[in-house]
């Protein structure tokens, strides 16, 4: 009983663990998602009534502010200094900012965005300096004309952008294509120390209730099984060594053991005949 409950416990805990993992992944994921949906936010309400408030002076002096991406990027890094490894970034292949531009990895995501265009989003863990991270992943495409006004070539964009970025960056983009991704990454270090601190206490608790279960039955073993064959081998001795004066085992019970009881009965009592007619039989 002891190694089937180690073994109930091992494989009550493997499952316990990899749900509570699953767990803590959707809770990141669910995370990530929040933030999207506001750096969505962000965008359109900059596009809507940030844009046209500035539209004018725009001509004079160029204002990132301006950008959808750009506010929606610059309101998350305020996130990101209280909550340090929470990331929201919109890396492109060729942005117009520098500070844009993908690293390896993120290059990879952008690739796989483009050789499957129909793909809306892509869900990765990647293992990062503070531990794995789940990564949130979305396709940025060129879906509007607006967006070739300032990125198809250095001629057609604002000047005023032209001379705060320079003619080397961010042009040459085609509508429909994929330039970029928007790119969360959420840390599993917290959700994955709850999951392990609820899998403790639960390995724990259960434990404790294997024992207690294992006592009991150790308990109702001993009083319903053990003690009653201790009694009829106990009984089975004396008749063995002719005491066949021991009273009989009284076992007012229908299961296995009072069956037993009556069989080793009947059984001392044709013995018992036995040693008579034999003894008659002699004198």
């Amino acid at each position: 009983m002891f190694a089937a409950g180690v073994v109930g416990l091992a494989l009550a805990s493997a499952g316990a663990y990899t749900i509570l993992r699953r767990n803590a992944i959707a809770e990141s994921l669910q995370n990530a998602r929040i933030i999207t949906a506001a750096a969505y936010a962000i965008r359109t309400y900059t596009d809507k009534r940030i844009g046209p408030l500035l539209a004018q002076q725009m001509k004079l002096q160029f204002l990132p502010e301006s950008i959808p991406f750009f506010a929606a990027r610059d309101n998350l890094q305020m996130v990101e200094k209280k909550l340090p490894n929470y990331t929201y970034r919109e890396p492109t292949l060729n942005p117009m900012n520098i500070t844009d531009r993908a690293d390896g990895w993120e290059t990879d995501l952008i690739d796989a965005f483009r050789g499957n265009p129909k793909m809306a989003e892509m869900v990765t863990i990647r293992d990062t300096a503070n531990g794995p991270s789940v990564i949130l992943a979305k396709p940025l495409k060129v879906d509007s004309p607006a967006c070739l006004a300032c990125h198809s070539t250095p001629q057609n964009a604002p000047a005023t952008m032209v001379a705060l970025y320079g003619t080397q960056n961010g042009f040459g983009w085609k509508l429909g294509e994929t330039v970029g991704a928007q790119v969360v990454s959420i840390p599993l270090a917290v959700p994955l120390a709850r999951a392990y601190r609820i899998l403790f206490w639960f390995v724990l608790a259960l434990a404790a209730i294997f024992l207690i279960v294992i006592a009991l039955v150790d308990l109702l073993v001993r009083a319903i099984v053990v003690k009653p064959i201790e009694e009829i081998s106990d009984m089975a001795d004396k008749v063995s060594l002719g005491q066949m004066d021991a009273p009989e085992l009284v076992r007012d019970r229908k299961d296995e053991i009072g069956s037993l009881a009556t069989s080793f009965n009947r059984m001392r009592r044709s013995l018992q005949n036995a040693m008579k007619l034999l003894e008659e039989q002699a004198d």
